[in-house]
């Protein structure tokens, strides 16, 4: 068996396409499907058809995909990759997508799993790092160094990864499964903890010290300001404050009701709904997004408690059935939320007793979500592993298929 050393664009008919260039005003309900960087998933798959978008306008040639294309992004989720499978033909793809296409003779599997491999990976990320992302284009992909051994050997080596990788994505998806069962379960039980009948009925505005806020309104990014809290920042507010994107002062100055104190309640309030954190001390003086509500508790209600109790399903309830007739993306109006109906321990010791079965209850399912996203990471760890070392020669697929190369993960 002969390995050579070459480079992708020699395992292709040209050094890369780049995709339409097109705005999303232009995007259309139906004709022909556009895929988005976003609409590749971090194995490689792509996304349900309902989440895509779709252009009605004259395509060029160099414009239609074919089976076999691979799309790679430039932007973004940077390397990642899309094999184009035969109901993708005729399909297009947008700007910050490059597709290659193999030539004759070459697998466009093995190209697409090589793509995958550490070294790609690698090198992708090393020249981003000496360029910036914007500047990372066709050229640059089309010079990566790959090694590529015969058609023949190239087939087998591709059919062993459809089987095998087939086998960690699908534990991969069984432990996402596991996450989302549990995410439930542990919701319902919070829920249930705010049920009990010796709580007194009552609406949130009577928990507040004042009205609940909308955020900034489109903001002007700066290099440097007042931190600035966006929907995705509340996973993990405190670990991202060192990280958050800046607003110039004069702008955060002109929401000045929603600059954050430590203790102030986040509450995702546009698209997505139920996401919460309560402000720590360090980003004391930051300012939130439109799409994040800031919620001030009164003396005597407990900020983690308050945060507890928006991601319960009867939040979600209240919110989904004040959104329903939003023809666009679902958003709750302040009023609306302020007039929210709860249970709520009326003495302090209920209230540090709810607090304290909440925060058990929270433990654990922090706990357990670590469990299976370490879990995930392995399988993601060995998947790149095994890619890496069939496409680079140092796996014997012929030997290998033999046995199960994913033991010792349990199902």
């Amino acid at each position: 068996m002969t390995w050579v050393d070459t480079r992708l664009k020699h395992l292709c008919v040209d050094s890369g396409q780049y995709g339409l260039n097109i705005s999303a005003e232009q995007y259309s309900s139906s004709g022909v499907r556009l895929i988005r960087t976003s609409d590749i998933a971090s194995n490689g798959a792509l996304k349900a058809s309902t989440t895509g978008v779709f252009v009605d306008v004259p395509l060029e040639q160099r414009h239609r995909l074919l089976p076999g294309d691979v799309l790679l992004s430039r932007s973004g989720t940077l390397g990642r990759s899309f094999l184009v499978p035969v109901e993708g033909s005729g399909q297009s793809f947008a700007g910050f997508l490059i597709r290659f296409r193999p030539r004759g003779g070459v697998d466009p599997r093995y190209i697409y799993y090589a793509t995958q491999s550490s070294p790609f990976q690698e090198a992708v990320h090393s020249e981003a790092v000496s360029s910036t992302i914007q500047n990372f284009n066709a050229d640059r992909y089309a010079n990566i160094p790959l090694r590529a051994p015969g058609a023949e050997e190239q087939r087998r080596i591709a059919d062993f990864l459809d089987a095998e990788t087939a086998r960690i994505d699908r534990l991969t998806q069984l432990r996402s499964q596991q996450g989302d069962l549990l995410d439930t379960r542990f919701r319902l039980a919070l829920d249930k903890a705010f049920e009990n009948p010796k709580y007194e009925p009552t609406k949130l505005k009577y928990l507040l010290a004042v009205k609940p806020r909308y955020g900034v309104l489109v903001p002007q990014f700066s290099d440097a300001g007042v931190r600035f809290i966006r929907v995705n920042d509340l996973l993990d507010l405190a670990g991202r404050a060192d990280s958050l994107a800046k607003i110039p002062d004069i702008l955060s100055a002109q929401y000045a009701r929603t600059v954050t104190r430590p203790g102030d309640v986040l509450l995702s309030v546009v698209g997505t709904m139920g996401r919460s954190a309560v402000v720590p001390p360090q980003l004391a003086g930051a300012n939130v997004a439109r799409a994040v509500a800031s919620l001030r508790a009164r003396q005597g209600v407990s900020p983690e408690l308050l945060a507890t109790w928006l991601t319960t399903p009867s939040f979600l309830r209240q919110a989904s059935d004040v959104t329903a007739s939003d023809t666009a993306q679902p958003t709750l109006g302040m009023e609306d939320l302020a007039n929210f109906r709860l249970s709520w321990p009326d003495d302090e010791r209920g209230r540090d007793e709810l607090l304290e079965i909440t925060s058990t209850i929270r433990r654990y399912q922090r706990e357990l979500t670590r469990v299976l996203e370490a879990q995930r990471r392995v399988l993601a760890e060995r998947r790149q592993a095994l890619i890496t070392a069939a496409v680079t020669g140092q796996l014997d697929v012929t030997t290998a298929s033999e046995r199960n190369v994913t033991d010792g993960v349990t199902a």
